[in-house]
Formats: structure tokens, C-alpha cells, sequence
């Protein structure tokens, strides 16, 4: 058996099985190796029913007493059955619901083993819906809890596992002994083993040092190379040092806050320069990202060079398009608009005009970068809400020009211990300061039916004062698999109340939806009912209320994202949060976006809160996934495996020494589609 066969060379797996782990992404044996559990429960010891106590799970056994069925809990049709489990210190009642067909399995007499947590009811411990087997066959020890899916056992897992041992020598170290050495490492065999079975709790620790050692390796390294690769060394794309932002500046209707003032300055010493800019953009929700944006753009055109902007949703595109081109066009600058769904006649025209250098200024989504688009002279691109886009994406928009100017913008603010592994060789400027008039948006958290009642109250107040107001949901249409309220179900009942309510989600046409954010702007809508289409970038001065509908089901930077809908305009805005769920999760997100606007901060308390690959989607960043990496908890492992990525680039930029042959494939393995190396 090799490591690449495939999973069904392992006895037991047969087609049907396949496919079950196909769904884990196992699909050979080192797949299997690589799918490490995600807890562990302590069955070392099988314990007296006597010892047993409320809340930690144990493993207990003991005869089946007495077995009852009957009755259906309240407010459910499930029927309960009922078990007196008894060894020589005591007895426990063991329940079910729903399980009433255990009774045609489970006799008076047998002797079974339980893996539970004990509950006190009714002044006794019981155990509810334990996990249990035959005392003969029960596994005792630390055991491994794998990720599942529909087909696939822990029992079965375990098994596997255990058939793919022999192969654990198999796998290649992508560290050098000289690494393992520095970094006080365990062999890469025993790591393997100890996270699949370990004995005791510190070999395990051990175990897992070096394995998440090993995934900050091979992440630090591939990130760093794709970085390394789109510098370039040579001369880059130069644009005319004649002043020509300060004249956009004094055309715009304000004055720029010292922040923009500031960015606008780093920029333009990066565009003069002969050294092409890899710049990124933080600002919060409305600090006024895109106008520094536009002066880059300004620059770029009266330098005789072309600029793209790419953003991730047609309605943020479009709005982008509609803004700058009516700024643009007063000065003679000719701005063209490109998404893929645009007529095929349309797109071809605005395809050659790009191409002859006629559109000077093209925005659009990802369709700026398909293959048909030539452009005649690019010398600068710029990409919105970059956190939507992969890298293999980004790197796609910089090769349509010759070494042009990189500008990336982000109205998610990036926590710091994130960004440096995203952007530990760009450039960063930062707006901090928002424009002046902004008036703080008043946040609160609600639950429960009152709440709900008050808070559409309170939008009618304000509808009847001349303001408009978003609600979002987190469905499209009702589910039975998740209890969430739906645009369609929020739609039906607030159209009942307001005259003036429409209702938009992502399952639309375009032109639909454009028509429907055109009422809003306009005022001719004053409630727009949605899901989180209209998170980024919308902006109608007029919205001072946004309402979210089961806010536990959104994240901490989502929320401050959806919240960033109002407040742009001259009056108080409001947002609330409608809590259904009791969760501790959701008491803190509430708690911290009613105390602070502060997008950076409210970035680092949702890492803390979820880490990386839950807040912005790993893939979406061009990151993979972290199988046992944290990049909180495990900051100072991840900080010395890039000391050491840094260090073996430095010698072997293309990992072409035979020694760092496993590196290399482990690199190209875990970037997969987004790999941009060229290794």
C-alpha cells in the first residue's frame, strides 16, 4: 500500500464508501493521515456509576436493570424510552428520545458500556443519549474524534486509521533536520501518531507542535513566494510627477481629511517612483476610501496611462462606475463599465474601446479579468474589497499590464496579527480618521417578540420623519434546517406595514436588483428588506436604520459592515441588532458593537472570537485552510516558521534544491488553483 493509492485499497471502503469520504476531501490514503481529529475524549477508565459526577463526561458499564418506553416529551411527537443502568456501587436512569426502536435491541440483562454527561433531574443523575456499545467491545483510552459526514462512522474512522499506520513512515518531512533541530521539533512519524492516538496528553502536545509547525511552513513559504513574484525587480511603471492630483483635489466639493490627505501622499510618491507601488488601503466603513482612489486614477490618465478598478458585486461596481464616471467626464476622461452579464453587443464595444485606449478608465467585477480583455497602455489597477478576491484573481488583473501600480482597498479592517501574514511585504496606508460631521451610529442589542415590536416602531418614526431604513436577513427563503428568519418571510410582513417596501436578494437578475437599489437612492423606497447583497458599499444618505434579523447568524466584521450603511448622511442613524439565539457568542458580539465603531478593534475581538478562516472565508483571502493551525493561539509558532520560510527563500527563491522537494509539493498541494509561485 503507497500513500497516493486510493482510499479504497483500505478494506472496508468500497465505492459508496468512497464517495462519503470524497465529501472530506479524503480520496487517498494520505488524505486520510492528513484528516486529523478535531477533539479527544478521555476513556482511559471505566468509571463507578458511584463516582460519576454532573457535567464531565465519563465512560461508564453496567447491566440493563430495568427498560421502559412510553410517553412523548412536551411539545414533541418523539416517543422516550428509559434505562436503569446498574454496576456494584449504584445505578443511573440512561434516556432517549425518539428511540423507541432500541427497545427491540436492548434486552433486560445486557450488559452494555456509556460515554456521557451526566444531568441532575429531578434531584438524579441521568444520562441523555449517550454513545454506547457492547461491554466486551468497548475502546478504552484517549480517543480521537474525527470530522464526519452522512456515511462515515467514528467507529469507522478510528479503523482506518488505525490500517494506515504502517504508512506513517511514508510521509515526507518538508522540514530540513536543521529545522527540526532549531525549532526543538519531534520527528515527523511520532507527530503523526500521537495526534491520531496518543497516549497521554503531553506527547500529544508535542505532537501537535510539530504539526502545526509543519502547516505554517508550508502556508508562510507559498505566500511569501507569490509575493516574491509579483515584485518586480526591474523598472516599473512610472507615472509624471506635474502635480495633477492636487488638481483633482481642488475640484472635489470638500476638502480631504488629514488621513486622505496623507494616503493620497504615499501613494503618489510610490506612482513617480520607478519602483511600481504594491500598496494597500485600510480604511473603516465611510472614512472615504474611494476618493484617494479616484486622485491614483486622475494621475494614471494624465500620465498618458490607462486604470481598472475590479470590485466583487455588480451593484458595488456599478455604483463605483456611476460616481467616477460623472466626476471623470468634467474632465474629459472617458470611463467604461464591464460585467458578465452585460449584452454580448454592449460588452464587445466596450472590449475594443478598452483595447484602442478610447476608455480610459474601466470598472467593473471579475469580467476585467477574462482573457478577452486587452488593454492598450495599463499602468495602474486597482482592486475593491480586495478580502472577496483570491490571489490567483489579483494576480490576473496586474498581468493585463506591464508591471503596472497595485492598489488594493479594504473597508474590512484587517487585524494586525492577520495582516502580516496576508501583507507582510505591501505596502499599507491607513485612514483613521472619518470625514467631520459623522455623527457615531447608536447601536443596540434586542431579543425576543417586544423588542422586535419597539424597534419597527421606531423606523416608522423615522419613515415618517422623511428616512429610509434597511432590514437584512440571512436567508433567502424559509428552511426547515435553519431556524432564521427569511427576506421572503420579513418581506410579507413589513410590506403589510410600510406602503413603500421592496424587497432584493442575490437570487435576482441584475438589472432587477439595479432597478430596485435605484428606487432606494432615489427615496422612492422607504424600507428595502434584504439579505447581505447590500453589505459593501452601498451608499444612500438618506438610510438612518438598519435593522439585522437573527444578527447570531452573522459575524462580528459582517456586522460592523452592514452597519456601515447608514451614518452617511447628515442625520443620527441607528442600527439594531435582533437577537433570536441565547448563545454566549452572540451576547459578546452585541456587547461589543454596542460599545465601540472602531472597525480595527471590532477586526481583532472577531479574531479572538473566531479566528481567521471563519471572519472573511480562508479561500476568499487566497488562503487555505488550516487543518490545526490557529494564527492567535499559535502566534509565536506561526511567527518563528516564517523566520525560517524567510530564510530558506532567501537561498532557494524556487525551491529547486532536492532537499526541498516535499516542501514544494506540499506548497503546491495547499494552494492548489490559487497558486500564483511559479515555482
Amino acid at each position: 500500500m503507497e500513500l497516493q493509492d486510493s482510499i479504497t485499497t483500505l478494506k472496508g471502503v468500497g465505492p459508496k464508501k468512497a464517495e462519503a469520504f470524497a465529501r472530506l476531501g479524503v480520496n487517498t490514503v494520505e488524505d486520510l493521515i492528513f484528516t486529523f481529529p478535531r477533539i479527544y475524549e478521555d476513556r482511559k477508565d471505566i468509571k463507578d456509576i458511584a463516582a460519576l459526577k454532573e457535567g464531565e463526561a465519563a465512560l461508564f458499564a453496567g447491566a440493563v436493570d430495568a427498560i421502559r418506553t412510553g410517553g412523548f416529551t412536551r411539545g414533541r411527537r418523539s416517543r422516550v424510552l428509559r434505562m436503569l443502568v446498574t454496576d456494584n456501587t449504584g445505578s443511573i436512569e440512561v434516556v432517549f428520545f425518539n428511540a423507541a426502536y432500541l427497545a427491540k435491541t436492548i434486552k433486560r440483562g445486557d450488559r452494555l458500556a456509556f460515554f456521557g454527561k451526566p444531568v441532575m433531574n429531578r434531584d438524579r443523575l441521568q444520562v441523555v443519549h449517550p454513545q454506547f456499545e457492547k461491554e466486551e467491545t468497548v475502546q478504552t483510552g484517549i480517543l480521537p474524534i474525527y470530522p464526519l459526514t452522512s456515511g462515515v462512522t467514528q467507529r469507522e474512522m478510528r479503523r482506518l486509521q488505525k490500517l494506515a499506520t504502517p504508512l506513517y513512515g511514508q510521509v515526507e518531512s518538508i522540514l530540513s533536520e536543521e529545522t527540526v533541530r532549531r525549532n526543538n521539533l519531534c520527528d515527523l512519524e511520532y507527530a503523526i501518531r500521537n495526534v491520531h492516538f496518543p497516549e497521554e496528553r503531553q506527547h500529544y502536545l508535542e505532537a501537535k507542535y510539530r504539526l502545526v509547525f509543519d502547516e505554517f511552513m508550508a502556508l508562510e513559504t507559498g505566500l511569501m513566494a507569490s509575493k516574491m513574484n509579483e515584485r518586480f525587480e526591474g523598472e516599473g511603471t512610472k507615472f509624471l510627477n506635474d502635480g495633477s492630483e492636487e488638481e483633482f483635489i481642488k475640484s472635489l466639493p470638500y476638502p480631504l481629511t488629514r488621513a486622505q490627505q496623507r494616503c493620497v501622499e504615499e501613494i503618489t510618491a510610490d506612482l513617480i517612483s520607478a519602483k511600481p507601488m504594491n500598496r494597500l488601503i485600510q480604511g473603516d466603513v465611510g472614512s472615504g476610501k474611494t476618493v484617494v482612489a479616484q486622485t491614483a486614477m486622475y494621475k494614471a490618465v494624465r500620465s498618458g496611462y490607462q486604470a481598472a478598478m475590479m470590485a466583487p458585486t455588480e451593484i458595488l461596481a456599478r455604483q463605483h462606475y456611476e460616481g467616477m464616471s460623472r466626476d471623470f467626464a468634467a474632465f474629459g476622461i472617458k470611463t467604461g463599465f464591464l460585467t458578465g452579464s452585460m449584452k454580448a453587443a454592449e460588452k464587445r464595444q466596450v472590449l475594443e474601446e478598452v483595447a484602442d485606449g478610447t476608455i480610459q478608465i474601466l470598472i467593473g467585477t471579475h469580467a476585467v479579468i477574462q482573457p478577452e480583455v486587452s488593454f492598450r497602455n495599463l499602468g495602474l489597477v486597482i482592486t475593491d474589497e480586495q478580502h472577496r478576491f483570491g490571489v490567483s484573481q489579483r494576480i490576473k488583473l496586474k498581468d493585463k499590464g506591464e508591471s503596472p501600480n497595485v492598489l488594493v482597498m479594504t473597508a474590512t479592517p484587517i487585524p494586525r496579527t492577520l495582516a502580516v501574514v496576508l501583507y507582510g511585504d505591501m505596502d499599507v496606508s491607513v485612514i483613521d480618521e472619518m470625514p467631520p460631521g459623522r455623527m457615531p451610529i447608536v447601536t443596540h442589542c434586542l431579543s425576543g417578540e417586544d423588542a422586535r415590536q419597539k424597534c419597527y416602531d421606531f423606523v416608522e418614526r423615522q419613515i415618517q420623519q422623511g428616512r429610509q431604513a434597511y432590514v437584512v436577513t440571512p436567508l433567502i427563503d424559509e428552511s426547515e434546517a435553519m431556524d432564521a428568519r427569511s427576506v421572503t418571510q420579513v418581506y410579507e410582513e413589513l410590506a403589510a406595514r410600510f406602503a413603500r417596501t421592496e424587497m432584493i436578494h442575490g437570487a435576482m437578475k441584475q438589472s432587477e436588483k439595479d432597478a430596485i437599489m435605484a428606487r432606494f437612492s432615489a427615496g422612492e423606497t422607504d424600507v428595502l428588506v434584504s439579505t447581505v447583497v447590500i453589505e459593501v458599499g452601498i451608499n444612500v444618505p438618506n438610510a438612518t436604520v438598519m435593522v439585522v434579523e437573527n444578527a447570531e447568524r452573522f459575524g462580528l466584521a459582517q456586522l460592523h459592515q452592514l452597519r456601515g450603511r447608514v451614518g452617511r448622511g447628515q442625520w443620527q442613524s441607528y442600527c439594531f441588532l435582533i437577537n433570536e439565539g441565547r448563545s454566549e457568542l452572540a451576547e459578546q458580539r452585541g456587547k461589543i458593537m454596542e460599545a465601540s465603531s472602531d472597525g480595527f478593534y471590532i477586526a481583532e475581538e472577531d479574531l479572538k472570537l473566531r479566528g481567521p478562516g471563519e471572519i472573511f472565508g480562508t479561500r476568499q483571502h487566497g488562503l487555505p485552510d488550516m487543518k490545526l493551525a490557529d494564527m492567535v493561539r499559535h502566534m509565536d509558532v506561526l511567527n518563528a516558521a516564517r523566520d525560517e520560510a524567510k530564510a530558506l527563500l532567501e537561498e532557494d527563491p524556487r525551491l529547486a534544491r532536492p532537499e526541498n522537494g516535499p516542501l514544494k509539493r506540499r506548497v503546491e498541494k495547499l494552494f492548489g488553483e490559487d497558486l500564483t509561485l511559479n515555482l
